[in-house]
């Protein structure tokens, strides 16, 4: 998978193409990516950052990242500084870093502009008595009481809210457009409200803030935004975008364009839910590697080529659909069997002594690094005359079809020997503790004369195996739809999260610096843990299985 590939094209590229071809903006292309600071990012936001930043990177225009830090009760520096993370290991650099509260100054003249122009006033109503004002879906809105306030008095209300006279919710400003519309957010929406907050940027200098569909427009029109690229949910807001826009009679206003969110099977991508989630301990916080958030992705050993490559191959469309989880796994599975280096683990290991093995001796075997690029070269890796393998690649009474080792049955240890399994050795319990074994001392490369051995199995030498932890992990959610449930809660799964204490490991996996991405032969691709992992305590995390796991 080539992190190069051509990006195919899409109606979004089709509408960014003709416009600079006709000369719109000046033949600029200005996007952005506007999140709010009140959580971190998804696998969603993936698919707006890779479509935001790679449109400016393909035509040579520009990208703001832009927080929209309007909600002071929710937002967070912390927030703030884990998107910019995100944004930067994902493979992309902002043109600028804004905030809306850089403009809270700017946004307040416009109100107070709106006001002038009698499009904006200053309504007493209480929040109940404005959603019965707005009426339904069915039924009209009617006028508030206030709505018909001189200039000169909502431009004294408004001033005096800014200054702090007022109670959180008793005033708020709206605008003035169509109480009977079809569009509810056209039904003079609220622009400002009084929240006493302390916002983590702006401290207490503000006690009004504005409304996000307010902020958000006039944001894109101060930073020369061309194009405003916002998901499905947002195309009923747009008639408001464009009016506040057209009220102040905006030169070269933005367009907004909307595109269908990602939706991934077997996941959540609410940020209330997920912090939900969150602060119920239900995960292991928000770098879980079950969660969806890029950096739970992350720390489940997804790399960014993977997850620009997924939102490469599901396109840009205007149609809402599901994508299936397969869809993503097997682009991480695709980009990890090209360039994860190959080690051994035994994940729940038996021992095995080799009987005829020279006594204290070893040996040193060079393995591949990665048998089909031989560019990647070969380990040094040591046997000698006591390995581990997997407990399940034995079978005292073996299934049908079974190739591994059996009772007075002969496997090969991969890149080594041919031994045959002599005796069991079992405790009190009747429970196999140790295998014994001989070895064809004739079959280091090469097969034995006179008999066909087909079973080949990974091992570890007893004598160099590091101990390590490893955490498999399964999807969060049993249920395809969980979003869709009366309580999401009831969808999880139990035990998504299993932790093998005694896995042994190749000495190389101990020294692997943390985030590396390798495949345990026959087992899967896993990742060193980047917050536990380190030499004296080593920690992998499953990132995928070596096969599509999902058709049975």
């Amino acid at each position: 998978m080539s992190s190069d590939a051509k990006p195919s094209n899409n109606f979004i590229r089709h509408l960014v193409s003709a416009d600079l071809e006709a000369g719109k903006h000046g033949g600029r292309l200005q996007t952005r990516f506007p999140p709010e600071p009140n959580g971190y990012l998804h696998i969603g936001h993936a698919k707006s950052i890779c479509l935001n930043f790679g449109l400016a990177r393909d035509y040579g225009g520009q990208c703001n990242l832009r927080f929209d830090d309007t909600n002071p009760e929710k937002e967070d520096a912390e927030y703030e500084q884990a998107i910019q993370s995100d944004v930067e290991w994902l493979g992309f650099s902002w043109s600028n870093l804004c905030h809306a509260s850089d403009y809270y100054q700017q946004l307040y003249d416009y109100a107070v502009e709106l006001i002038r122009r009698g499009c904006a006033y200053v309504d007493s109503l209480s929040a109940e008595e404005i959603r019965e004002y707005r009426g339904s879906l069915t039924e009209p809105g009617k006028p508030s009481p206030y709505r018909e306030r001189s200039v000169e008095e909502n431009l004294d209300l408004f001033e005096r809210m800014r200054e702090g006279e007022f109670a959180d919710g008793e005033h708020v400003l709206r605008a003035r457009i169509d109480m009977a519309s079809g569009n509810m957010n056209m039904r003079d929406p609220t622009l400002y409200r009084i929240r006493r907050h302390t916002h983590y940027r702006t401290g207490d200098q503000w006690c009004i803030y504005p409304m996000y569909d307010y902020a958000h427009c006039l944001s894109d029109a101060i930073e020369n935004v061309t194009h405003s690229l916002c998901t499905l949910e947002f195309e009923d807001h747009r008639p408001l975008y464009d009016w506040v826009l057209a009220s102040l009679e905006i030169a070269d206003p933005p367009k907004q364009t909307e595109f269908a969110p990602l939706n991934l099977e077997y996941t959540i991508l609410s940020k209330r839910k997920l912090i939900q989630l969150v602060r119920e301990k239900i995960v292991d916080g928000w770098d879980d590697p079950r969660m969806p958030t890029i950096t739970g992705l992350r720390r489940r050993g997804f790399t960014p080529a993977a997850i620009r490559e997924f939102c490469e191959r599901i396109g840009v469309t205007k149609n809402d659909a599901s994508i299936e989880m397969p869809v993503l796994e097997n682009v991480i599975r695709d980009d990890l069997n090209t360039n994860a280096l190959r080690r051994m683990a035994v994940l729940d290991p038996i021992k095995v002594v080799i009987t005829n093995y020279p006594q204290d001796h070893s040996e040193t075997l060079s393995l591949p690094n990665h048998p089909q690029n031989p560019e990647a070269g070969t380990r040094d890796v040591l046997f000698g005359g006591t390995v581990y393998i997997e407990r399940d690649d034995f079978a005292e009474v073996p299934p049908p079809k079974f190739k591994r080792l059996v009772p007075g049955g002969e496997v090969r240890l991969r890149g080594s020997y041919v031994i045959r399994c002599d005796e069991v050795i079992k405790d009190d319990k009747g429970e196999i503790t140790e295998l014994r074994c001989s070895y064809d001392e004739n079959t280091l490369g090469k097969n034995p004369e006179g008999r066909k051995v087909k079973g080949v199995i990974h091992w570890v030498n007893a004598e160099t195996a590091v101990t390590a932890e490893v955490r498999i992990y399964e999807p969060l959610f049993k249920d395809p739809n969980p979003a869709a449930a009366e309580d999401f809660l009831d969808c999880i799964r139990e035990n998504s999260k299993t932790v093998l204490t005694n896995c042994k490991v190749e000495p190389a996996l101990a020294e692997a610096a943390p985030e590396t991405n390798v495949q345990f032969e026959r087992q899967g691709y896993f990742v060193a843990d980047r917050r536990d992992h380190s030499p004296a305590r080593p920690v992998f995390n499953r990132t995928i299985t070596l096969r599509d796991s999902w058709g049975g």
